[in-house]
C-alpha cells in the first residue's frame, strides 16, 4: 500500500467514493455531490488530498482542509487496515489535524481511536432549522 498525491486521474473515484451508499452516511455533509461540483472542489482543493493505492488499484483517500481530516475507504478494502495506514500517514505530514466525526459514525470513531486521537469535544446543533 502506498499513499500518493492526488492527480486528476483520481478525481472520479474520489467522487465516486464519496457518494457511496455506505460511505456517504458517514460524513457530516451527506448530499450527492455533482461531477461539476467535485470538479470545482477538486480545482481548489485537490493538492490538499492522497489517494491510497493497493496494487496499483486506488482503494481509499485522506486529505486535511483547515486542519479536518476526511478519509473514506472502499467497502471491499475496509476492516484490511487501509483506514489506518491512512491516518498514520497523513498525521506525519499534519501533526495538529483533527477529526470531525458524527457521533453515530462508530466505525470512523474506532478508526481514529486505533490511531490515537481522543475524544475531546462534542458539538451540539438542532435539527431542521431554517
Amino acid at each position: 500500500m502506498e499513499l500518493v498525491s492526488n492527480k486528476k486521474q483520481y478525481w472520479e473515484f474520489i467522487r465516486q467514493l464519496r457518494n457511496m451508499d455506505g460511505v456517504k452516511q458517514g460524513f457530516i455533509n451527506q448530499q450527492y455531490i455533482t461531477a461539476d461540483q467535485h470538479q470545482d472542489f477538486m480545482k481548489k482543493y485537490s493538492d490538499c488530498f492522497f489517494v491510497c493505492v493497493n496494487n496499483q488499484q486506488p482503494v481509499g483517500y485522506v486529505g486535511v482542509i483547515n486542519d479536518d481530516i476526511r478519509v473514506a475507504t472502499h467497502p471491499d478494502y475496509q476492516g484490511q487496515g487501509v483506514g489506518v495506514f491512512m491516518i498514520n500517514q497523513i498525521t506525519k505530514k499534519y501533526p495538529l489535524a483533527v477529526a470531525k466525526i458524527k457521533l453515530q459514525n462508530e466505525a470512523s470513531l474506532r478508526l481514529f481511536e486505533k490511531c490515537g486521537f481522543i475524544k475531546k469535544y462534542y458539538i451540539l446543533e438542532r435539527e431542521n432549522v431554517t
